[in-house]
């Protein structure tokens, strides 16, 4: 490795535009992961901006390195990767689409911040209803296929293995599975690819003596499905989980490690589907959604994933 490239790594920057517990936290545990060199946090409220950066930075030194600080808009001037954790949270009883009317606005106004200052980098889009305002801020920011994606169904995704492995008694890391569609009531697991190292989910469960139907993939999909909002009637808000799963997106984009995750993007014609945006497995590298990936699925996954699209082109049609 030269050392331009050398440099390049050793001032990873990142501007995380809002605050709040999601912004905060995801500033923590790329800090703690050592992922970026320089974070800026950027808030309307730029007291408390500042409060949780200095509170991150007075962390035992050895235990993250970065220079957390806060700022504003212009910081967004030669960022590898923006991070949007903008807008308003999601209630109790709340689908994310219902947050439409209150985030769109602002998640415009961000952008209409960023745009002057922006020069290179990837835009991850954290805030909710993520895969409407994906598909906004991409139209807004006018950057290459890919240079704006979404968080999308990875956490849900990681809500599912986790799920799996407690049934199965086995490590996250031997099951393959992804939840797709839109991050919300319309989204699906794609059960005709889950695998245990390698193994087909029936074909295991079938050699160790567990049941694997569809009353178990139900039971455990509504548990899946329901987590969120159940953790927000239980402590008001999530904040953690999707934290991580930044950090692991970060990485690829920061860092040049590849990962495959099913992110929300504009898709081109995947599956037969385009003008929307919402998450199939893809590709993430240094510069956001490098390839989507069509997997081959059933006729009814693929039948579901056009339904999830349609419903989100609905939405979309009403803020033109």
């Amino acid at each position: 490795m030269d050392n331009k490239i050398y440099a390049a790594i050793d001032n990873r920057k990142v501007a995380i535009i809002g605050s709040g517990y999601v912004g905060a936290s995801i500033a923590y545990a790329l800090t703690i992961r050592d992922l970026a060199s320089e974070i800026v946090l950027v808030d309307s409220d730029s007291r408390k901006a500042t409060g949780e950066a200095l509170d991150i930075q007075h962390g035992i030194p050895y235990m993250g390195t970065s220079a957390v600080r806060a700022g504003d808009y212009s910081d967004c001037k030669n960022c590898d990767l923006i991070i949007i954790t903008a807008g308003r949270n999601r209630r109790v009883g709340e689908d994310r689409l219902d947050m439409i009317s209150d985030n769109i606005g602002t998640i415009r106004d961000v952008v209409e911040n960023i745009r002057p200052y922006y020069t290179h980098g990837v835009i991850l889009m954290v805030s909710n209803p993520v895969d409407i305002l994906t598909y906004k801020c991409a139209q807004w920011m006018d950057l290459p296929n890919g240079k704006v994606f979404g968080t999308g169904c990875i956490l849900d995704t990681s809500r599912l293995v986790r799920s799996i492995a407690n049934y199965t008694n086995l490590n996250i890391e031997a099951i393959k599975c992804n939840i797709v569609g839109e991050h919300g009531m319309s989204q699906f697991p794609v059960w005709s690819r889950l695998s245990i190292a390698g193994i087909p989910m029936n074909e295991y469960c079938s050699n160790v003596g567990l049941p694997w139907g569809e009353e178990e993939r139900d039971r455990i999909y509504n548990q899946v499905k329901n987590m969120g909002a159940e953790i927000i009637a239980d402590k008001g808000k999530t904040h953690y989980g999707i934290a991580t799963c930044v950090c692991s997106l970060a990485d690829a984009v920061l860092n040049q490690r590849l990962t495959v995750a099913p992110v929300s993007s504009p898709l081109q014609g995947e599956y037969g589907i385009e003008n929307v945006s919402l998450s199939i497995p893809s590709i993430v590298g240094v510069n956001g959604v490098e390839h989507r990936l069509e997997e081959k699925w059933t006729n009814e996954e693929i039948g579901r994933l056009r339904e999830s699209a349609d419903k989100l082109k609905r939405a979309l049609n009403e803020y033109k």
